[in-house]
Formats: structure tokens, sequence, C-alpha cells
């Protein structure tokens, strides 16, 4: 008797012979550590040859190669891994780039997985040698960021928000913003030498254009097929080799408003017209679609440049309400905020080292922004009003909870406009940032806009007097702020202190145009022997007062220039 009709069986025959040939195929073929010697908190690189199932290698939902590691203290540790070459259904190869924290034996596997099923693993074991790195850089409160071995750190310097263009827009400074010296070789150099030790940069059309589909104003960068832009790619990994021997770290701004708007926004990879899944500003913050793209992107980001300590803070965007008021109707600032935790919580997820995350906004607070829970730093910019920086930190970090930051500083935005007619108020305003940011809680102290204007004007000099006092308070303190009142100094002037350890520091400006004196009381008694040390900012000299010549508690009577400061 027949049970079965004859005519089917081939067929689940067929059916049963090629899901093994399919299996077969997904599988990690070898796993090879490019680093003789593996030491704690530097680069450890891995090339992994595989074959595997894909329709485009950068979609995780579609293909993941992932580095499982348990640390000795039995932490468990995940890194993604990137595709460098190979097609679909070849042999191909990819790339895992990591920095592991602890020094020892770390046990795990290479892991593949097609479409969420685990396809192939191998097993890794890394002993990892310790080192004198100082790690990566975490909160530590509102004053100062710590690294992993417990060191304090303060973060000054600038932006630098891109390289010289080939067709800059500037009115004024076309030929300087042109100018072939502005490149991350000569900018972080003249940082480095004047003390600096932090920049902020951007991710733009002309500009580190990881995911563009177009390239504006510059020959820096090719246009190619690839998700992520093979020449970006190659200027990022030099970056992040210049900051890692120069000592620098940099905020990564991931995207500004502007990418949204305009042309810009026709060469957007999320533009449907690039074949992205958006058709507006509006659907990139609430496709579903358009956050897994944007998932994928983070995921690569941190693939190859998580590694880097260089790499202090992920901003996801620059002055994000701009965008939301750009566009028509407005982008309610729920969807904003709403996108703004998921994106940071999964970046946090998937960050082995869980690095600082931000965005910032123009001057329009976004309701429910400052409270994100995997925000780590809070931010805006002021322009025309530097003077107000020590009370909007203050209260924004009490607000908030957690640090604020001065991401942009300058006495005037409007790129129109020439700055030369009002030089003087320039240079003055991007002294007073400073060092009103040195005595502010602010774990890193406000930067300038316009840093190919401040070079060409000789301003980066500017940061060598605040090195030298911000290194007195870390070494006196080891990190320790504590905000002391000090009196109204005066007629037009204003003063600022801070108690770092048993050494007291103070700050007196003159906001007048004609000469005025301050009179500070630091309410600390000067004992015979004691002297009180006093810098100029404007020239960077230094003078010492005894104790024969103040009475009582320090009392000292100061005589501040025209807009001058001590």
């Amino acid at each position: 008797m027949t049970l079965f009709p004859a005519r089917p069986l081939p067929f689940l025959l067929l059916f049963l012979v090629c899901l093994p040939s399919f299996a077969a195929q997904a599988a990690i073929e070898s796993v090879t550590c490019l680093v003789a010697r593996p030491e704690q908190h530097a680069l450890i690189s891995y090339d992994v040859l595989l074959r595997g199932e894909w329709t485009r290698p950068e979609r995780s939902a579609e293909v993941a190669l992932d580095l499982v590691l348990q640390s000795p203290s039995g932490k468990r540790i995940s890194w993604p891994a990137y595709h460098v070459s190979g097609a679909s259904g070849t042999l191909s190869v990819w790339r895992l780039r990591c920095a592991l924290p602890e020094a020892g034996d770390h046990v795990g596997e290479v892991v593949l997985t097609q479409r969420g099923v685990r396809q192939s693993a191998q097993p890794v074991r890394v002993s990892v040698a310790p080192s004198t790195r100082r790690g990566f850089l975490r909160p530590a409160g509102d004053w100062v960021l710590r690294y992993d071995n417990g060191q304090p750190f303060r973060g000054l310097g600038q932006n630098i928000g891109w390289e010289a263009r080939t067709n800059d827009d500037s009115r004024h400074f076309r030929e300087l913003h042109q100018s072939p010296r502005y490149h991350y070789e000569y900018m972080l150099g003249r940082l480095a030498a004047e003390g600096g030790n932090f920049f902020r940069t951007w991710m733009c059309s002309w500009n580190l254009p990881f995911e563009w589909r177009g390239i504006v104003n510059t020959d820096r960068y090719v246009i190619d097929a690839n998700p992520y832009n093979a020449s970006a790619c190659r200027r990022m990994d030099e970056l992040v080799a210049l900051c890692d021997s120069l000592g620098i770290h940099m905020m990564l701004t991931l995207d500004t408003a502007g990418a949204f708007l305009g042309d810009d926004w026709e060469r957007n990879a999320y533009n449907v017209r690039q074949g992205g899944p958006a058709r507006d500003a509006l659907e990139f913050f609430t496709s579903e679609e358009a956050k897994v793209m944007y998932r994928d992107r983070l995921r690569a980001l941190v693939a190859r440049w998580g590694h880097s300590p260089s790499i202090a803070v992920w901003e996801f965007f620059n002055e994000v309400d701009n965008l939301m008021y750009g566009v028509k109707p407005r982008i309610p600032d729920a969807a904003v905020v709403a996108w703004h935790a998921e994106m940071a919580a999964f970046l946090k997820q998937i960050d082995p080292v869980s690095r600082l995350v931000s965005t910032s906004i123009s001057h329009r607070d976004v309701e429910g922004l400052n409270s994100i829970p995997a925000i780590d730093i809070n931010q805006r910019h002021i322009y025309g009003r530097t003077t107000s920086i020590p009370s909007v930190v203050a209260e924004y970090a009490r607000s908030g909870g957690k640090p604020y930051v001065i991401g942009e500083y300058a006495f005037e935005w409007d790129w129109s406009k020439d700055f030369n007619s009002f030089a003087d108020d320039m240079d003055r305003d991007h002294r007073r940032g400073l060092w009103l940011g040195l005595f502010s809680p602010t774990p890193i102290l406000p930067m300038t806009w316009w840093w190919e204007y401040f070079d060409s004007r000789g301003r980066t000099r500017d940061l060598a007097p605040v090195r030298q006092v911000l290194d007195l308070m870390l070494q006196e303190g080891g990190g320790a702020f504590e905000p002391r009142a000090l009196p109204a100094p005066g007629p037009d002037t204003r003063g600022l202190a801070v108690a770092c350890g048993k050494a007291l520091f103070a700050y007196a400006w003159n906001e007048a145009g004609e000469p005025r004196k301050a009179a500070l009381s630091l309410g600390v008694p000067a004992a015979p022997g004691d002297k009180l040390r006093i810098l100029d900012p404007d020239t960077g000299a230094w003078s010492t007062v005894d104790a024969a010549a103040v009475s009582g508690d320090f009392a000292v009577t100061l005589a501040l220039p025209a807009h001058g400061q001590m």
C-alpha cells in the first residue's frame, strides 16, 4: 500500500540535500591576530576570513560578526567587526578592532550571525599585558572627567570643525578658509603645542563624509559605491592615529542640522531620492527603517574606531534645534527626544567601553533633551554673550543633573560680517571665554568657533596660560574643585574663585571700557611668608605679592585695564 504520493518525495529529498550545503557556506574559516603583544587599552586587531550570505554586508540584521569575550573579572565584552572585502557567498575579509580595559587572560569566540541565527564560531583566547596607558575618559562630576586609571582630566581646546575647503562660502575670509595649511596635522599640532588636549570636529558633506551620497566644496574625498565612503574612512584612520600620537581627545559630531536641509538633504543617504528610507527630516527621526539604518551606522563607527580613547565623546547632532525649527511644520520636541533616547541607549549597548555621549542645541531648549539617561553631557552654544558662561553652565548642570558644556562660543556668529572691523573684541572675547570656563563647573572648557581666524591672529597661544593654571588646579586638588563666594571686586568688575585642595584660585575681570580697580577679599588668612601669585591672562606674565603687602585675609587691590583681567 502506498502511504504517500510518489511525486512529492524528490522535492523533499532535494530540500534535505540543499540545507546542509547552505549551512556549510556560512562559516568562519580563520581568525588571525595582527598584534604580536596585546596590551591593555591599546589597539588589538584581527582579520577574519569567512563565507556568508548577504545582500549588503553593512546590514547587521543580515550578517553580523562579533568578538565576544569574558574578561578576567568576569565581565562580558562584545566588539563588532566590519566588512573589508569579498562578495556574498565567497571568501570575504572582515576586521575586528578592539581595546581591552583589563589586563590578563580573556577567553571567548568570534561569532558569525546571519538573519538572527548563529551560523559559526571560532574560539579565541587573548592574553593582555598590563600597560601604563590611561584608558578611556569617564564622567566624574561637573568639573572633571577621569581616565580609567583615575587621573583627572579637563578638556582645553577649540572647535576644528573641518579641514580647508576648496570652495568656501565666506564673504570676507574665503582665501583664509581655503588655505591648504588648515589640515588636521597643522591645526592639531598647533593646539598641542599650546597645551590644548581637546577639540570638536564634524562629519558632514565636506569633511569626513562617512555616509554621504554627495560631496561638496572639497577635493579631499571622492564618491564611491561603498555604503561608508572609503576615502572618509582612510582620513578618519589618519585622524585617530594623529590624535593618539598627540594625546588629544575629540568630540566627534556625527550630524549637523544642515545635513537635513536644503541642498545637503539632496545628498543625504537617508533621503528616499538617494535610496534611503526618509522622505523628510521628520521621517529620519520617526521611520523605523531609518532607525535601523542609523543603528547600523553607529555599529560601523564603533567597529572602526571604538578602540581609540582619543574619541572621547560621540555627539549625535550639532544644533539639533536649528533642524527642528528649520522645517515646516516644526519637528516636535517629543520626536527628537525619543530618537535621542533610543539611539543613546543603543550606542551605550554596542560601544564596549561605553564612552561619553552628547548632542547639542544652538539656543533653543528642547523639552526633555537634558534628561535622557544615556546622554552623559548636555551642551549648548553661546555667541555674543560670553560673560554669561558661568551662570549658564552652573544653572544647566544643576537642573540637568549632569555635566554641561559650551560646545561653541565667540563674540560673533554671523559669517557674513568682517571680523577684522572688531578684531580686538573678537580676541578679547576669545581669551575671556577660556578663563570663565576654567572657573565654571564644566569638564570641557568652552571651545571657540572660527579656528582659522584665531590662528591667523596668533590667538592659539591664549591657551598656554590657561594650561598653566589648569595644571596647578589639578595638581593641588587632584580633580577636586570647590566654588567659593567672592564679593564683587568693584564697579564694573566681577570675580570668581575656586578651591582646589588647600590652594585658592581667583579670577577678576573688568567689563568697562576704562581702567578699574578690583578689590579682592579672598577670605583666606594670610600667614607670615605666604605669597599671592598673580597672572595677567592677557600677557601670560606672573607677579608675586608678599603677605606684608596684603591685609588680614589676603585682601588685595588689582589695577585692571579697560576690559582687562587678572
